[in-house]
């Protein structure tokens, strides 16, 4: 295969990885007379494009770039979420409420949700991750690697016996 096909495979195989989604725990409940907790999980997914736009005027509208935001100290992180909360929980509804109708109908209570029961910890990180899945840039090195790794594929020392 030529070298646009094999891109263009790897491209479609970095958009099905994006559409499976992140799951990110919402919530976590220790129930009485059971030894485990429950943990309520959410499953964010890349939006659809209105939803992509109007994370971006978000983005854009806080003034940090992904470099900043991977570098900050605990302080920053701090201040970041007092500063920006409310826009990074909308952030993440519109990740989370992908229909038109849902976005429109829910994503004020779901970003109502993720302030009020997302931990800190878990709100920073799926912002630091979110970043990463608006793009395929990453993907497609990780699918490089994985070929290169490719249990199927005869090493160079098994090229002659096949064993």
């Amino acid at each position: 295969m030529d070298e646009k096909t094999i891109r263009q495979i790897e491209k479609e195989g970095a958009e099905a990885l994006l559409d499976t989604g992140l799951s990110v725990p919402l919530k976590e409940w220790h129930l009485p007379f059971f030894k485990k907790s429950f943990h309520l999980r959410v499953t964010m997914r890349r939006p659809t494009l209105a939803g992509q736009i109007r994370i971006a005027k978000e983005w854009l509208a806080m003034g940090v770039t992904s470099e900043e935001m991977w570098h900050f100290t605990k302080e920053e992180e701090m201040q970041f979420l007092v500063k920006h909360g409310k826009k990074i929980s909308r952030m993440i509804a519109y990740t989370l409420c992908r229909g038109w109708i849902s976005r429109h109908l829910l994503v004020g209570l779901t970003a109502w949700t993720v302030r009020n029961w997302m931990e800190n910890k878990y709100l920073v990180g799926v912002m630091k991750k979110f970043v990463g899945l608006m793009g395929t840039d990453s993907f497609t090195d990780i699918i490089k690697s994985a070929e290169a790794v490719n249990p199927m594929k005869l090493r160079k020392s098994q090229k002659t016996k096949g064993s």
